[in-house]
């Protein structure tokens, strides 16, 4: 197994362990970080791809660095979502935000 086989399969385990936290997590803080780990395993998985094979390791970097710029501005915008739903219902469960209300 190579080196570059080894960061692809913990960059998938690192996906899959986010995608479980997405689907059983109620609270959307918890979402939220389920999201940040799978974001860390795209940015794992551009890094070390970009760096195990004849690319330039520099455009690596800089995929993965636009994923981390990425990923700290979905982190902002969910927080003063989660800031305002918590303000205006009392609670951050998502199993009880599915209703709408007009």
């Amino acid at each position: 197994m190579t080196a570059l086989s080894m960061f692809q399969l913990v960059s998938l385990l690192l996906l899959a362990l986010g995608l479980f936290g997405v689907i059983w997590r109620r609270s959307l803080v918890g979402m939220l970080i389920s999201v940040e780990l799978m974001l860390n395993g795209a940015g794992l998985s551009i890094v070390a791809s970009g760096q195990l094979t004849d690319a330039s390791g520099a455009v690596g970097h800089a995929a993965a660095l636009f994923v981390m710029g990425l990923a700290a501005a979905e982190a902002a915008l969910v927080l003063a979502i989660i800031i305002v739903v918590a303000k205006r219902y009392g609670h951050i469960e998502s199993a009880r935000l599915r209703t709408l209300r007009g």
